[in-house]
């Protein structure tokens, strides 16, 4: 069993060659091994408030294949007038009703601890959905923001006990390692990890904070050092998610990294298979309450 905590739907990039719809995930997840998929809402102009119509779009996607395919959804913190204490409990509760499992895919152009973000992913735990989000720590990229070291994200974390949390994005990612260079925060960076990184740091302070391994970041991270990736794995197998975050209609021929990384880890006979059932699986179906 293999699910993909991160898939998408429609033209993620800037190409109308690259739009995908089911039919096409379905087809890539035959082809990659995978059973089923969370299907993320994303918005491309990200500096503008989301369009309900997103989640709208993945609703009628999923119900084309549900056992396969499973809906989150998308609400933008800065709805409903920009206030930070706006209601989005309307929005949550239908949502779940029409099968909505988690809240994402984050990433307005917005601090991680805007009140406005605060607001939303406290009611967002009221309504049992995990809060997928990407950390791009840039001005002219979509994601969320945070500084080095992940003060933001640490302080989300404090205020919001009851939201789990789903790390993932270029940011996030590049400080699993200790050393990482203002120049590298927003890329994949190389060599070995040196410990003490805010990642590693956060899951252990912080049972909340899970990661999923999706895109070349997700990747990056595990592959650029292989011991301490193995180690990380290993240490945080109760709350990491298989993911590929695969956008475009060519990853089919062309593939993402990480999916033949993480069938060869099934295959590596030094890591424990009970971890890889886990990330594999396990934890999607625990955390997202899936019936397999």
């Amino acid at each position: 069993m293999l699910i993909d905590v991160h898939a998408h739907i429609g033209r993620i990039v800037l190409d109308r060659r690259e739009f995908m719809d089911a039919a096409n995930l379905i087809a890539r997840m035959d082809a990659w091994r995978i059973d089923r998929a969370c299907v993320l809402p994303v918005c491309e102009h990200s500096k503008a408030p989301y369009l309900e119509a997103y989640t709208a779009d993945v609703l009628a996607a999923c119900a084309l294949y549900p056992k396969r395919l499973i809906p989150f959804c998308l609400v933008d913190p800065r709805f409903a007038g920009n206030h930070p204490q706006a209601d989005f409990r309307f929005l949550l509760e239908e949502y779940r009703a029409r099968g909505c499992r988690g809240l994402g895919e984050m990433l307005p152009k917005l601090d991680f601890d805007d009140p406005r973000a605060l607001n939303l992913y406290r009611q967002a735990a009221e309504f049992g959905f995990p809060v997928l989000f990407d950390l791009h720590d840039t001005d002219t990229s979509y994601g969320l923001r945070d500084g080095p070291g992940l003060p933001r994200l640490e302080r989300a974390l404090r205020e919001c006990p009851d939201t789990v949390f789903i790390g993932h994005g270029p940011t996030f990612w590049a400080e699993i390692s200790a050393d990482c260079p203002p120049d590298e925060r927003c890329v994949y960076p190389k060599g070995p990890v040196k410990p003490g990184g805010a990642v590693p740091r956060l899951m252990r302070a912080y049972p909340k904070l899970w990661a999923d391994l999706s895109a070349g970041s997700g990747y990056n991270a595990l592959s650029r050092d292989g011991a301490f990736g193995r180690r990380f794995l290993e240490e945080f197998q109760d709350r990491l998610l298989f993911g590929t975050d695969s956008c475009r209609r060519s990853d089919l021929e062309r593939g993402v990294p990480i999916v033949p990384f993480f069938h060869a880890l099934r295959d590596n006979a030094a890591f424990p298979p009970e971890a890889w059932e886990k990330i594999a699986w396990k934890n999607a179906a625990r955390l997202l309450r899936l019936e397999v």
